[in-house]
């Protein structure tokens, strides 16, 4: 008898729907990386950190076009990502990096729409950033940099974030060979930038916050937060382990905007209550939509 494994762990096909918003989330993605290369960073003798930045830089030296790199140089990686994150993440991953490869193609005889450089480094930036951070939301990449860092990360002694930036350093610092030393300096604005777009992409432009409150009229200051805030609360049982005392701990999911009137609900009702506030990423299911308030 062939044993199964259980249910929770099985992989699960997904819904027709998701994977056609997902392949066209990727479309939309690579698209506007390929513009951000084409039409600003790269007649601008502009590069980007990864293997695009290499792409970009054996293009340049090569004459060859720009898609024929990004595409044989990030195949390596889809089987490294095949490996790490699973079949799902290369096919979304080997798609992206189809489409990037055409349209940099396509828009490489389109002139640029700046030679203004800082306005191509910061335009292109925030473009390509965009570009990325959406492929990433629906589970690919365009990029195999993250995927050899994950790999590398498993034998030496540092993080993922730092193998990256010692990586791109060294190929930022390339374009001051390969173009001059002011473009590696726009260059690594230009990364800078980007790193910046594919966060707020990521992340999420919405701002959600998960609140943490205990005190000890947790359910005046809950009641006061569904009726003034309009958002719902749940309450958990704490216990305090230096007291051993039994707490109820309120946990609710605020916008930035709706934090400072939250902290004045707490600061009325309890000024001693204990209150946290963090950043997260993406809220889904329960009952987050906002009610009325009165």
């Amino acid at each position: 008898m062939t044993d199964q494994l259980p249910l929770a762990i099985q992989h699960r096909k997904l819904p027709l729907s998701k994977i056609i918003l997902r392949v066209i989330g990727i479309t939309i993605g690579a698209i506007l990386m390929a513009t951000g290369l084409e039409i600003f960073l790269v007649p601008n003798k502009v590069i980007d950190g990864g293997i695009t930045g290499i792409s970009i830089m054996l293009s340049y030296l090569s004459g060859w076009k720009l898609g024929i790199f990004l595409f044989i140089l990030n195949l390596p990686f889809v089987y490294l990502g095949y490996k790490q994150m699973g079949k799902t993440f290369a096919l979304s991953t080997v798609y992206g990096i189809i489409v990037l490869s055409i349209f940099t193609t396509f828009f490489h005889p389109i002139p640029p729409f700046t030679e203004d450089i800082l306005l191509a480094t910061v335009f292109g930036g925030m473009i390509l950033g965009i570009g990325v951070g959406l492929v990433i939301r629906n589970g690919g990449a365009l990029d195999g940099t993250e995927i050899l860092a994950i790999v590398i990360n498993n034998k030496v002694p540092f993080s993922v974030g730092q193998i990256i930036m010692i990586m791109n350093i060294f190929i930022l610092g390339t374009a001051g060979f390969v173009f001059s030393w002011d473009r590696a300096m726009y260059s690594l604005l230009a990364y800078v930038i980007a790193s910046k777009a594919i966060d707020g992409v990521v992340a999420g432009l919405e701002g959600t916050k998960s609140v943490w409150i205990i005190s000890d009229v947790a359910e005046e200051i809950g009641e006061a937060v569904n009726a003034r805030l309009g958002r719902g609360v749940t309450y958990l049982q704490g216990e305090g382990a230096y007291t051993g005392d039994n707490k109820k701990v309120i946990f609710s999911v605020i916008t930035r905007l709706e934090e400072s009137k939250l902290t004045t609900i707490v600061e009325e009702i309890d000024p001693s209550a204990f209150l946290a506030i963090a950043d997260i990423s993406e809220v889904r299911g329960g009952r987050f939509k906002k009610k009325g308030i009165h």
